[in-house]
């Protein structure tokens, strides 16, 4: 019985040690892959020079960084996919104990020399250090890219607009008849990946990555591009309610002042304070918006229309203003010279009771001397008579002088006699006719200028 247990525990113990044990240096040591091997990395892989090499690409958008309208630039963080053939690896998994892929470092291997054209900064993201390799020669290297590029933008519905920004993918020094490239993922599929794992938009929101391909030929020699064009629409929240809406608001309350007296000086001032904010909001929007575009942007329209319709609301009641002021002098006018009738009427009443007093007298002074003789009662009747005169005359010259006084001032207010009222007629039927006018503009812009942004 022990002699059996014996041959049984050898028996098993040979089973174990029969197994092989494989290591991923293994494959290293068949391939020779060092990196002094300059057979792996110097030159194209390929055992024929005839031989295309093909490049399948993929790109997935995570996360849209940036899009800076002042200076034309579009930062997105992509993850990027490339998979080649190493026509000089190849081994078989059955003779490593099934092991079909390892990971190696970039520098050991060929890849090939893929740019994007519109990129104007290094990459500056944690680089992946290794590639894979399959066991029939395929390589695949993965790699998160943020990615500063130029897009030419266009702002011209702004802030409702809809940008399409590309990265353009090629070969530096291979044209078509060497490397070729393809997309791993048609334009549904990026889409639909880049949805899932899109991890922030922050002020846009993605609608499409779609992928197309164009050649062009420079020095006789035909080159392929591979285009993947950002689709991504702004969310517009914001700038509605820091800049449109407070816009809207003093336009409305530009509307409502029409309401205030304008004989008074707060109109005049109201309007003014209402243009002055109107500025400080264009100041802001020439921040936002870039210095130089194709369009003048719908937002730069709306903000001009408003600012000159409510200058010209300025405008007119200055001139409404200046109409009532005229009509307030010529009133005045008139009134001084309803003085100085009241004045005269007063004059002609006192000259009339100075009359009759001097006849009272005369009568008084013949009646009491009527008994007495003649040559007694003359001399006394002339001397009062001298005296009234005297005393008339001193009246008449005082008259007289205050007469030329108010002659002087109605010269000046005789003129608009005729004119009276009119000037604030005219001044109340500008009101009306400018507030019919501005009513119709707004009535008519607003509607056209919000079809505009959402056409």
């Amino acid at each position: 019985m022990i002699h059996v247990a014996f041959l049984l525990l050898i028996i098993f113990t040979d089973g174990l040690s029969s197994e092989k044990v494989c290591s991923y240096q293994d494959i290293v040591d068949y391939l020779n892959l060092t990196t002094n091997n300059a057979a792996f990395k110097l030159t194209r892989p390929v055992l024929d020079y005839t031989h295309l090499t093909m490049v399948e690409l993929d790109i997935i958008l995570y996360a849209i960084l940036a899009v800076i309208e002042k200076t034309q630039t579009f930062i997105p963080f992509i993850w990027a996919t490339m998979m080649w053939n190493n026509e000089r690896i190849s081994w078989d998994p059955a003779q490593f104990c099934g092991i079909t892929h390892i990971s190696v470092p970039k520098e050991m291997l060929w890849r090939p020399d893929l740019f994007i054209y519109e990129m104007t900064q290094k990459d500056d993201s944690p680089q992946n250090p290794y590639m894979q390799v399959s066991h029939s020669g395929v390589i695949t290297l993965e790699e998160d890219m943020k990615v500063v590029s130029s897009c030419e933008m266009d702002v011209h519905k702004f802030p409702f607009d809809i940008q399409r920004c590309n990265i353009s993918i090629g070969s530096a020094i291979h044209c078509v008849e060497e490397v070729r490239l393809f997309p791993f993922s048609n334009s549904s599929r990026a889409t639909q990946f880049s949805r899932e794992l899109m991890m922030t938009q922050g002020e846009w929101e993605f609608l499409q990555l779609s992928v197309t391909s164009r050649n062009f030929s420079i020095d006789d020699k035909q080159w392929e591009q591979l285009i993947y064009t950002f689709t991504m629409k702004r969310r517009p929240l914001l700038h509605v309610i820091n800049f449109l809406l407070p816009i809207l608001f003093f336009l409305s309350l530009d509307l409502a002042s029409f309401f205030i007296a304008d004989h008074r000086g707060e109109k005049l001032g109201f309007k003014v304070t209402v243009l002055l904010a109107i500025s400080v909001l264009l100041l802001i929007l020439n921040d936002i918006l870039p210095s130089m575009s194709n369009k003048t942007p719908l937002i730069a329209t709306y903000c001009i229309v408003i600012f000159a319709l409510m200058l010209l609301s300025l405008l007119e009641t200055i001139l409404v203003t200046y109409l009532m002021e005229k009509d307030s002098a010529t009133q005045e006018g008139l009134r001084l010279r309803d003085d100085w009738e009241d004045k005269q009427e007063k004059v002609k009443k006192d000259n009339c009771n100075t009359e009759e007093k001097r006849q009272t007298c005369c009568s008084c002074i013949s009646k009491e001397s009527s008994g007495e003789k003649p040559h007694e009662l003359l001399p006394m009747a002339e001397e009062v008579n001298n005296s009234i005169q005297s005393r008339e005359s001193r009246v008449l010259l005082l008259i007289l002088e205050e007469l030329r006084e108010l002659q002087k001032t109605l010269n000046l207010h005789l003129g608009c006699r005729q004119e009276g009222g009119k000037s604030g007629l005219w001044a109340s039927r500008i009101n009306r006719v400018f507030f019919i006018f501005y009513i119709t503009i707004v009535s008519l812009f607003l509607p056209l200028i919000f079809i505009a942004w959402n056409t």
